[in-house]
Formats: structure tokens, C-alpha cells, sequence
């Protein structure tokens, strides 16, 4: 397929600070492409393009010089190496949704319930890290909210105080009514790690992410094996492009669940890799976003909603920004919706 790519920069700018283990956001650098084609004229394929910064594993400096020569690959070939961009996770990820937005001629890319506005994707409410105060305050809206599932970024303030906010919510709610996932983001030390992982399970956590930092195999198979709670992998797949690589660290960690963001996981080609290997090995699994504007959130959610996963998935309500990008997408109670642009 003979194509063009035009390449175009935006930036986000977050309503409010938006604490993570890795500092505050204020702001959000992403790369929007334009891919069109004479095989479908009249038509405009857009993908989004967002490496997160001191995270994802092509946060190159020269970032755009690096997407236009992928880009330059793609219109001089007409396809997709999906070998070649192994390693350029957040570019294979923008193009391969460019492609479908372009074939599928709107943003419903695929036949599902939820492209066609007749059912919503269950998603967890995220409780971004922040004092004591600003945490229940968030925990208060999500539940009044409806939200059945809540995911909390611990790790940033004290973790007595983190212990407390659980507690409360377990006062009122038993483990039936609101789900409650934790996200340490490696924030724990491996001396405490275990012990932090038994106070917690007191209060019925389905799971925690990434209890410890990331690139300790040996170290987080053996917290696995202890645990009371079920661990769930993120940072520890960034970078872990190759397939036999990928069998390597799940045979020997053996995580309870993987967490999947095509932006830093390898795009969507990626994550069915990891999808097919944990399945294989009776790992769990479900989708989140990465901070992308409504372009890459639509992406994701679309691609979502065909692998039939029933868990609530991490996926973003478009509400991060003031500049967000217009597009059918609607927060009803706990879950997202695709109201059909048509």
C-alpha cells in the first residue's frame, strides 16, 4: 500500500497536578500521525504516538527525528515491520491504530458491542497519589461516582497513613461491594517489601502492581512465591520486547497478572504476544492506558473491547486535560462508552 505519514506534535496540559512515584505531571509531549493513501481516498488514518518520559523504553531524546524515519520506512515499503519497531513500542502502537483508523474509516475500529454503543468497558477508578486529605477526597468522589473497582498509587506519602485510607474504605465496604486495587509502583524496598505485602492483605486487596522495582527477576519471583496477595506486573515488562525474552520472565516470575499498555508494552502486536503467553500459563491479565489524550485512549479501548476480558480494565475517562482531543467517548458510572459517532 503506497501511503504518506505527516507527523504532528501536541501538548497536553493536565487540569491538575498529576502525581506519580516518578514526580508530577504538568504537562505531556505526544505525536500525532497523519497516514493517508490513495487505496482509501478521501480518507485520514490518525494514531497517536506517547512515550512517557524517564519511563517508557523509547523515551529518545530525538524523539520525532527517530518516528519520522519510522514513518519513512512504512511509506517506502507500504506495511508494517513489526520486527523492526519491536523496540519502538510507542510508535508501532500509533501506527498499527493509524492503519485501522484508515482501513475501518472511522474511529469504531473493530465490530464489538462497544463500537457500536451498545455496551460499555467496566473500568477501576484511579486514586491519584497525594496527601492523605486529597486521596480520601478522590475515594469519596469515586465511590459516590458508582465505581466498584478503585486502584490506589501508594508509595508517595507515608505508608501508615496509605494503611488508613484502605481501612476506611473497608469500614464501609466489604471486598463484595468495591474492589480495591493497590499500585506501588516499585516503591517498596525488598527487605520490607514482604512485610508491607501481609498488612495489606488484611484488608482483602485484590492485587498489587509492582510491589518492588523492575529488573530483579530472582528477587520478585521469590516475593510472588511468599505473598498473601496476588502481584501483577507493569514497569517489569518495559523494554521486554523480544518474544523469547517475554517466555523467560514470565517462566520465571510466574506473576498472578500482567498489566498491558500498548504505548510502553508493544503496541497491540505486543500485547497479544504477552496476551498468548500468559494465557498459556494461566497468568491474568487486563488493559490500561498510559496517560494518552483521547486519540490513544479511543485506540486502546477499541482494541479492548475485543478480547472479551470481563475484569474492570485500567483504561483513562478523558477528563486529564484541558486540551484534550474531541471524540465519542463517555464516562457513564464505572464505565467507559463509545457513543457512536454516527
Amino acid at each position: 500500500m503506497h501511503c504518506s505519514i505527516q507527523i504532528y506534535p501536541y501538548r497536553l496540559v493536565f487540569r491538575k497536578p498529576a502525581g506519580t512515584s516518578r514526580g508530577v505531571y504538568l504537562k505531556r509531549d505526544v505525536w500525532y500521525i497523519y497516514l493517508t493513501s490513495n487505496d482509501y481516498p478521501g480518507r485520514v488514518g490518525i494514531g497517536e504516538c506517547a512515550p512517557l518520559p524517564n519511563l517508557s523504553c523509547d523515551d529518545f531524546a530525538d524523539y520525532e527525528t527517530r518516528l519520522r524515519e519510522c514513518c519513512d520506512q512504512v511509506e517506502q515499503q507500504g506495511v508494517l515491520d513489526y520486527e523492526l519497531l519491536r523496540n519502538f513500542p510507542s510508535a508501532l502502537f500509533g501506527l498499527e491504530t493509524a492503519l485501522a483508523h484508515l482501513r475501518s474509516g472511522h474511529f469504531a475500529f473493530n465490530d464489538t458491542l462497544f463500537a457500536q454503543g451498545e455496551q460499555g468497558i467496566p473500568i477501576n477508578g484511579l486514586i491519584w497519589m497525594g496527601s492523605y486529605e486529597s486521596m480520601y477526597r478522590q475515594i469519596e468522589q469515586k465511590l459516590a461516582s458508582g465505581f466498584h473497582c478503585i486502584k490506589l498509587k501508594i508509595g508517595a506519602i507515608d505508608f501508615e497513613a496509605e494503611l488508613e485510607l484502605i481501612k476506611a474504605i473497608r469500614k464501609r465496604f466489604s471486598s463484595d461491594v468495591i474492589e480495591i486495587r493497590v499500585d506501588a509502583n516499585g516503591a517498596f524496598s525488598k527487605e520490607s517489601a514482604l512485610e508491607k505485602l501481609k498488612r495489606l492483605a488484611q484488608y482483602d486487596i485484590h492485587s498489587i502492581e509492582q510491589p518492588i522495582a523492575a529488573g530483579s527477576w530472582g528477587d520478585m519471583a521469590q516475593l510472588v512465591q511468599q505473598s498473601p496477595l496476588p502481584i501483577a506486573l507493569d514497569e517489569e515488562l518495559i523494554g521486554v520486547n523480544d518474544l523469547s525474552i517475554k517466555q523467560q520472565l514470565l517462566d520465571t516470575i510466574r506473576p498472578h497478572y500482567i498489566i498491558l499498555k500498548p504505548s510502553l508494552h508493544g503496541g497491540i502486536y505486543g500485547g497479544k504476544e504477552w496476551i498468548d503467553e500468559a494465557n498459556r500459563r494461566d497468568i491474568g491479565w487486563w488493559v490500561t492506558s498510559a496517560l494518552e489524550s483521547n486519540i490513544g485512549l479511543n485506540s486502546i479501548a477499541q482494541w479492548c473491547a475485543t478480547l472479551n476480558n470481563p475484569m474492570p480494565q485500567g483504561l483513562g475517562t478523558g477528563g486529564l486535560f484541558i486540551n484534550n482531543i474531541e471524540m465519542p467517548l463517555q464516562l457513564r458510572g464505572s464505565e467507559l462508552w463509545f457513543t457512536n459517532e454516527e
